[in-house]
This record gives C-alpha cells, sequence and structure tokens, in this order.
C-alpha cells in the first residue's frame, strides 16, 4: 500500500519551521514555564499567569499564520489546510498550541 502525504504537509512544515526559528515567543514560554516551576508558593499564580500569556500568544500568532494563508485557498482546500495545519502544529508544539484546539 502506498502511503500519500497530505497536500499542505511540506508548506505547513517550513511554516512551523521559520516560526519556531524567528519567533522569540517558544524560548520565552519554556522561560515562563520554568520560573512557574520554581516559584514559591506565594509566586506560583502570578507566574502561571505570565506563562499563560505567553502560551496565548504562540497560539495567536499560529492562527494568525494559518488563517493568512488559508485566506488565499477556496473553501474546500482552505479546511484541509487549516486540518493539516492544526495537526502539524499540535503535535510539533504540544501544549503551546492548545488556542488551535478550542478554535476548531
Amino acid at each position: 500500500m502506498i502511503f500519500r502525504r497530505a497536500r499542505f504537509h511540506d508548506l505547513v512544515e517550513r511554516q512551523l519551521a521559520l516560526f519556531e526559528a524567528e519567533s522569540g515567543l517558544l524560548e520565552e514560554a519554556s522561560e515562563a514555564d520554568a520560573a512557574w516551576a520554581r516559584a514559591g508558593a506565594g509566586e506560583t499564580e502570578e507566574l502561571y499567569g505570565d506563562y499563560q500569556l505567553v502560551v496565548d500568544a504562540i497560539g495567536d500568532a499560529l492562527l494568525d499564520i494559518r488563517e493568512t494563508y488559508a485566506g488565499s485557498l477556496h473553501h474546500g482546500a482552505a479546511d484541509e489546510y487549516r486540518a493539516a495545519f492544526d495537526k502539524a502544529a499540535r503535535k510539533r508544539f504540544g501544549r503551546l498550541a492548545t488556542l488551535l484546539e478550542e478554535d476548531a
């Protein structure tokens, strides 16, 4: 049996790699997560809030990338692209891409 890659696989992988390379948000999320994990009892709520703000910014940036490109496609192709993008982003970034799950 021959398996065919999804039509948008290579494009999405390039988009996500570019986001990862050029966005400081992933490093910022890692630092915020580490600060939250090290925090004392009195600081955890505030530091978790800081971490969540970065996660939301990552989600917004990913949604912007996705919707900018999807806007250039006809309806059926746009839906296929969005599904490919969401799947790849969740696989690559895990919980940092949770905003995509809410949008689905």
